[in-house]
């Protein structure tokens, strides 16, 4: 989940955003080392470009843990999880945060993290990465992508909104989706996904229907978003977006969107310590903090994504209106991992065309 969600909540949160390259800077001693606190030192927190949380809550861990927190961002999600395979071997940090169930396996698979199971809070162990049999990737955070409709528009030009993936080649709404690409976009690859789950082999007849029916492939969220969905005043009413959008737009003055609930894919986001660590246990305290209701309480405003804390309350906008999919369109992340290549130079070939 990712970079493209950065923008938005930078936008809507700049006062609460950690400062970009190092989040958290912090004064060196006489001798020219990092002040280090009292539980031993600094620890470094690897994420995708979309982290962010309020400064107090990063203050209370620093307080309480006696741990320092420097901030790495490297990326998107498929970014970071390329970029700890590479330094395995001579880690970024400590621990990273964000790789997903799209990345999960690969990572794993190349032992980019050691084994760390903390106890789990309510509801948690529902987004447990299969295959993961040691522990090493701590659900934090989940979230789906799905195909976002503007009520407004359809209202306005008297046409029945969409409801599933198969009414998007119709016709009827020829020239009204935009996507974004699956090779440069996560939730680009997470629609990909979810047509390759729902169509199976028929995939690829599937995305010649939508581009015979004229959807309009953008590089990233925020192009697709920000600039080409009527929401933010261009002229295509259907895109490719999160179950959380519909609770965003009302805090941004207007209740006028939804999410197509049975055209998701879902995406977790974990931790885990890094293997090779120089503060392993500052990693996993790390990992635990995250885990806190503070922090879970503070993700859906943060980061708009849901927590995995089945406990802790969502916002009052989330609770009426970010409703979660009962069932989404899923693959296996080893079948994910096994076949990621090969889809994305399929799609690309096809897109291209």
């Amino acid at each position: 989940m990712r970079s493209f969600r950065a923008l938005r909540a930078i936008a809507a949160l700049a006062p609460l955003v950690l400062a970009s390259a190092c989040s958290v800077v912090h004064e060196k001693d006489s001798a020219g080392d990092p002040a280090t606190g009292a539980s031993g030192g600094t620890v470094v927190l690897v994420t995708h470009d979309s982290f962010n949380l309020p400064k107090d809550l990063i203050q209370q861990f620093e307080d309480e843990s006696g741990y320092r927190l420097e901030h790495l961002p490297a990326g998107d999600g498929g970014e970071l999880t390329n970029k700890l395979v590479l330094t395995k071997d001579d880690p970024l940090g400590d621990v990273a945060f964000g790789v997903d169930n799209t990345y999960g396996s690969r990572a794993v698979d190349a032992g980019v993290f050691a084994p760390y199971s903390p106890e789990l809070p309510e509801g948690a162990s529902d987004y447990a990465l299969p295959g993961d049999d040691q522990g090493e990737l701590t659900p934090i955070d989940t979230g789906a992508v799905c195909v976002n409709v503007d009520d407004a528009w359809f209202a306005q030009h008297g046409l029945q909104p969409p409801a599933s993936l198969d009414d998007l080649t119709d016709p009827a709404y020829k020239g009204l989706f935009v996507t974004e690409g699956a090779s440069t976009s996560s939730p680009g690859l997470a629609f990909l996904l979810a047509t390759i789950a729902q169509y199976g082999d028929g995939w690829q007849d599937y995305w010649q229907r939508l581009l015979d029916n004229d959807v309009k492939i953008d590089k990233g969220w925020e192009d697709a978003f920000n600039v080409d969905y009527s929401y933010s005043g261009g002229d295509r009413p259907i895109v490719v977006s999160y179950d959380s959008d519909p609770a965003y737009t009302v805090e941004d003055g207007r209740t006028s969107t939804s999410a197509l609930l049975d055209t998701c894919f879902r995406q977790v986001e974990y931790a885990g310590v890094l293997e090779g660590a120089k503060n392993p246990e500052g990693a996993q305290a790390l990992v635990d903090w995250l885990l806190t209701p503070e922090v879970q309480a503070a993700l859906p405003k943060n980061m708009y994504v849901f927590p995995v804390d089945a406990d802790v309350p969502l916002p009052e906008s989330w609770a009426r209106f970010a409703k979660q999919p009962q069932q989404t369109e899923q693959l296996d992340p080893a079948e994910i991992d096994a076949n990621r290549q090969d889809w994305l130079e399929q799609w690309n070939d096809l897109v291209t065309r």
